[in-house]
C-alpha cells in the first residue's frame, strides 16, 4: 500500500481556462490511495478513471475536511463514486481533502484518476 503523489496542472496552464486545475494520480495499485490534495476554491470537479482494474478491481473518490476521516464523495444523483471500470462522474461535495483509494482489484490493477476542477469565477 502506497500513498501517490499528484502531478497537478495549475490554472493558466490548461490553454485560456485560467479558473481550472488538472489533478492526476498515476501507477495506482489495489491498495494505494493518493496523496490528498485540497482545491476548495474549485468547486465543479468532475472525476474519471482508467487504466487497468484486473480482477475485482475497485476506486473510489475520497473526502474529508480534516484529513483522518474519510467518506465516500457521490454523484450528483446521490450515488456513491465508487468505479469497477473506466468512467466519468461528477462531483456533488466539495470536501477540504480528496484522494482516489484503490479499494481491491489483483496484481495487474494499475490505475489513473484525474479530477478536474473549475471556479465560476
Amino acid at each position: 500500500m502506497a500513498e501517490r503523489t499528484p502531478t497537478v496542472i495549475q490554472p493558466g496552464s490548461l490553454g485560456g481556462l485560467e479558473h481550472s486545475v488538472l489533478m492526476t494520480w498515476t501507477g495506482l495499485l489495489n491498495g494505494d490511495t493518493g496523496a490528498p490534495l485540497t482545491f476548495h476554491d474549485y468547486p465543479d470537479r468532475t472525476f474519471q478513471v482508467t487504466g487497468t482494474f484486473g480482477t475485482g478491481g475497485s476506486v473510489n473518490l475520497e473526502g474529508s475536511n480534516d484529513g483522518t476521516n474519510w467518506a465516500i464523495l457521490t454523484d450528483p444523483q446521490g450515488n456513491a463514486i465508487t468505479k469497477t471500470a473506466a468512467g466519468m462522474e461528477a462531483v456533488t461535495e466539495t470536501p477540504r481533502y480528496m484522494r482516489p483509494n484503490v479499494t481491491a482489484g489483483d496484481g495487474t490493477t494499475d490505475l489513473t484518476v484525474t479530477v478536474f476542477a473549475r471556479s465560476p469565477r
